[in-house]
């Protein structure tokens, strides 16, 4: 009798908790859903779609908003599908995060009306304004060598992103090909200033030391200052004592943007 009791309790609990697996399966699944954007099919959780209320998205998954279903039974939503990549985005992050040079800002703007999502509206003209704002100004890049090992190597630019970038560039080129880094390196939003470096001979990019490491120079930093200008569009405009041969012994460079 015992036995019999024993097994009818097992077989209970094996129902009871494959019914709770078989519960929390379907809750999973029902919190899924996948969104057919202008024919872009985009899955994610109905908490995410959810997170502002009263947003389009929110009104569809809450049953607020009638919404037609594509052939397989998905929410249909014609809209630009590639730009619904960040309304999703920003419903995951909470903030606005773009790739580097995205340019199609007024019809983002015009997608984040449409979901009714006005923090994400405001966003992105906000940005838009100030990259035309940016655009209308013209960005200087000045490059000069004192010859002087007390001062160095300065870059001067008027657009801080440009500063941070070379900024980048050069302690990335430190770490992957150069032992020495710099025993004073300075930054502000505008200026780089570069002191105590060793002197290499005209045309040597890398000085070679005693133990068969490599320590940086004046001329390698100029050198990828002036390849990360041409890189971002910056022309020459002018230069100081070129009669070296080489833009890269000149004592100040001039570019323009």
């Amino acid at each position: 009798m015992e036995r019999k009791i024993n097994k009818r309790e097992k077989e209970y609990e094996e129902r009871h908790s494959n019914s709770e697996g078989s519960d929390q399966d379907k809750n999973c699944k029902m919190s899924l859903i996948t969104l057919n954007v202008g024919g872009y099919l985009y899955i994610t959780q109905k908490q995410t779609l959810s997170k502002y209320p009263d947003s389009f998205l929110e009104g569809v998954v809450n049953g607020k908003i009638l919404c037609p279903f594509d052939a397989d039974g998905h929410y249909f939503i014609d809209r630009d599908g590639l730009l619904f990549r960040h309304i999703l985005n920003f419903l995951r992050n909470g903030e606005l995060l773009l790739p580097e040079g995205f340019r199609e800002n007024q019809l983002l703007a015009q997608e984040a009306d449409f979901f009714q999502l006005k923090i994400l509206s405001d966003a992105v003209k906000s940005r838009w304004e100030k990259e035309q704002l940016a655009s209308r100004e013209t960005t200087f890049l000045e490059i000069t060598d004192s010859h002087d090992r007390s001062q160095g190597l300065r870059i001067f630019c008027n657009a801080p992103d440009f500063i941070a970038k070379i900024k980048s560039r050069i302690v990335l080129v430190s770490k992957s090909r150069l032992d020495g880094f710099p025993e004073e390196f300075s930054i502000s939003s505008n200026i780089i200033q570069f002191k105590y470096f060793i002197k290499s001979e005209n045309g040597t990019r890398l000085v070679l030391k005693e133990d068969n490491t490599f320590v940086c120079t004046l001329e390698t930093l100029k050198f990828e200052a002036i390849m990360m200008a041409l890189k971002c569009g910056f022309r020459l405009l002018t230069s100081l004592d070129c009669s070296k041969g080489s833009i890269v012994h000149s004592d100040a460079l001039h570019f323009i943007k």
